[in-house]
């Protein structure tokens, strides 16, 4: 969907994701909408953002309750990616298990890989559909 005054932004809400096996639904997504941006990105880039979707969206499933929904945004010079879940808890980062476990590692990569990472808690009432809960950005080089 194009927003008007805005020539260079485009913004795709993609459904929502509701299990684990989602995740790879939300990278296709991701792909597509970058497929479809009128002034594309190069490769590396959409593979970062493709990974952030992947690791945000797998975190949401995992400690956010469950379910999630993903925003996808392209700026003139940027890519922004929104999830939002029910749970009011903000990442954290953690130590990660370096014993073979596969935990602790997503969040410190999102944030090393993005420009820029925030955590807004929603109200109840407010434009999600869910009551409360979080969401989790990352902005992405172009």
């Amino acid at each position: 969907m194009r927003r008007p005054g805005r020539p260079d932004a485009h913004d795709e809400r993609v459904p929502t994701v509701r299990s684990a096996t989602s995740v790879a639904g939300a990278r296709d997504s991701a792909r597509d909408f970058l497929d479809g941006l009128v002034r594309p990105i190069a490769a590396e880039a959409a593979d970062t953002v493709v990974l952030v979707v992947s690791e945000l969206v797998t975190n949401a499933l995992r400690h956010g309750g469950g379910t999630c929904t993903l925003d996808l945004t392209a700026h003139p010079d940027s890519i922004e990616v929104a999830v939002h879940d029910r749970s009011p808890q903000a990442p954290r980062m953690r130590t990660p298990d370096l014993n073979g476990g596969t935990r602790g590692f997503g969040w410190p990569m999102v944030n090393r890989l993005a420009r820029a990472t925030a955590v807004t808690r929603q109200v109840a009432g407010g434009r999600r559909p869910a009551a409360g809960g979080k969401t989790v950005s990352a902005l992405l080089t172009r």
